[in-house]
């Protein structure tokens, strides 16, 4: 499998701070790479600079060995908020990008139909978001990310505000899509268990200014059961990312106690 995306030298300021140092990453296409760090890391940062919605302060940042200057129906952005239209309906929502693209209705609606079958949700494509669940709601997201054929999807933490029982089914639903489908994945998450589960690859970001400190291989084979997180391999793999995450954390909160006013 060839690079997709290459991020180099990619470094974000905001005013005097920096937020994300000088970072490299080579990310293979149909690979699931899951980036984990503290709060404050720079993790949503980089994604959002993947996404073309913020631009670095210095490097580049190269799909298919084109620049990414901005927004692009070649990358499919999932937030953790769901961010559908209150509006439309689940069908319109997933036809969406597809409209903006002039697609003839009946193509829109084949496709669209489609990635609803994939997500779970048909029989409800006449549904508004206010009547789904927010586990539905996330699905009709990954529906519609998916529905515009992109050549990435960027994922920012994106079951972060559903209950723990439909953050799982949640999990073994996007992977079971990404084993189908074969979509390269960048996932945000603070989560180790997920990213484990989920990633081919964990990249652990260190606190800030975030850089990446370790760019681990996770192999667990594929299609990837959920038992599978009963196993010694998964436990060594989780053991090992939750020591790198709690140095990074220390470290965070020390150079927040280091910056609070000192007594007269």
């Amino acid at each position: 499998m060839g690079t997709i995306l290459s991020i180099r030298g990619v470094e974000r300021r905001f005013d005097r701070t920096l937020a994300l140092q000088a970072t490299d990453l080579d990310v293979a296409e149909n690979d699931f790479v899951t980036i984990l760090g503290p709060s404050g890391c720079g993790k949503s940062t980089l994604l959002r600079i993947v996404a073309g919605l913020d631009q670095p302060t210095a490097g580049d940042v190269l799909l298919e060995g084109r620049a990414i200057h901005g927004p692009g129906a070649d990358r499919g952005m999932v937030f953790q908020s769901y961010t559908l239209f209150p509006w439309l309906n689940v069908l319109d929502n997933v036809c969406f990008g597809l409209r903006e693209r002039g697609l003839p209705r009946a193509e829109q609606l084949d496709i669209a139909h489609a990635f609803i079958a994939k997500v779970g949700l048909r029989g409800f494509e006449q549904h508004y978001p206010k009547q789904l669940s927010g586990g539905m709601q996330q699905r009709v997201a990954i529906a519609r990310a998916l529905a515009n054929g992109p050549r990435m999807l960027l994922m920012d933490e994106p079951f972060g505000a559903l209950d723990h029982q439909t953050r799982e089914l949640m999990q073994e639903l996007l992977l079971g899509i990404w084993e189908a489908e074969r979509k390269t994945v960048l996932f945000v998450t603070h989560d180790i268990d997920e990213a484990v589960f989920m990633g081919s690859r964990v990249v652990v970001m260190s606190a800030r200014p975030g850089r990446i400190k370790l760019d681990r291989v996770v192999p667990l084979a594929h299609p990837r059961h959920y038992s599978v997180k009963t196993t010694p391999e998964f436990a060594a793999i989780k053991a090992e990312l939750t020591e790198q995450v709690r140095v990074e954390v220390r470290a965070a909160q020390e150079v927040g106690l280091a910056n609070l006013p000192q007594p007269a």
